[in-house]
């Protein structure tokens, strides 16, 4: 197996325990030498300050950290005062989104699309970020179209983002579909595939509910067949996971982003599989 970009994704820890949780996966994932790890960012900023100091923690680690940054919900001021903080720390790696607005909160906020936080972004900081942007092989949950999903992952790339990172997804042909259909439009940046280690089938037929991503139905119903029994969900969830990556790689991709869940044994499991 060739050698490949590596990344990964956390959520910021709101306990102590959690804090120290995450401390230990990325002690467990650091022989992988990512290129980078992402920090999410919960909806309308609600986990800002968690983002913040968890960016921090892993930069003096000396790993390139890139905090999620959603505008939804957010205004002008607010989101210029989180680059300033994230510029004052060292942190040059951003993930911009759109993100969602939380339960009961009316407020859009003044930018509504990422496209245009990207273009805020550069207009505020210039090249002082990386920024990273997010890609739909399988589409937005909410895009009117196929077609208008892709023209909006266009805008954003021409306002300047610098790369993609996919929803994570389980068809491969969708993901490189979706690359030759960006390729022709003139996309021309890197589009890292989403990675998701399946370990629990009632979570994530709901995350995939929520994202839009498609279980293929064989995988479902194998997975439902185990009920409770983790060991078998684990083991076939490494063998349809590995598979991905290993025709995913085969094919040339740029690198793989997992989606850790804060937890290192499915990632680990499935790059020590792939010979990483």
């Amino acid at each position: 197996m060739r050698p490949i970009e590596l990344s990964f994704e956390f959520f910021p820890p709101k306990t102590q325990d959690g804090i120290d949780k995450l401390r230990a996966t990325r002690a467990q994932l650091a022989p992988l030498k990512p290129k980078f790890v992402s920090v999410t960012f919960g909806a309308g900023g609600s986990t800002q300050q968690g983002t913040l100091d968890t960016v921090v923690d892993i930069a003096k680690e000396g790993v390139e950290a890139a905090p999620h940054l959603s505008c939804i919900g957010s205004s002008k001021e607010s989101l210029r005062e989180i680059l300033g903080a994230y510029r004052s720390h060292g942190i040059r790696h951003i993930v911009a989104l759109r993100g969602d607005l939380p339960s009961g909160m009316g407020a859009v906020g003044e930018l509504r699309y990422a496209s245009e936080l990207v273009a805020f972004i550069r207009e505020e900081t210039g090249d002082a970020f990386h920024i990273e942007v997010a890609a739909y092989p399988e589409y937005h949950p909410q895009a009117r179209s196929p077609r208008h999903d892709l023209e909006a992952f266009v805008q954003k790339v021409k306002a300047g983002a610098n790369s993609a990172i996919t929803q994570y997804f389980f068809n491969a042909d969708a993901y490189f579909r979706f690359v030759a259909d960006a390729r022709k439009l003139g996309v021309d940046v890197p589009i890292v595939p989403g990675i998701m280690p399946i370990t629990n089938y009632s979570q994530l037929m709901r995350f995939s509910e929520m994202c839009g991503a498609e279980v293929p139905r064989w995988v479902a119903k194998r997975l439902e067949s185990f009920g409770d029994d983790r060991d078998a969900i684990r083991e076939f969830g490494l063998d349809v996971v590995t598979d991905l990556c290993r025709r995913l790689v085969d094919a040339g991709v740029p690198g793989l982003h997992f989606y850790t869940l804060n937890g290192a044994a499915a990632t680990k499991a499935i790059c020590g599989r792939l010979g990483f």
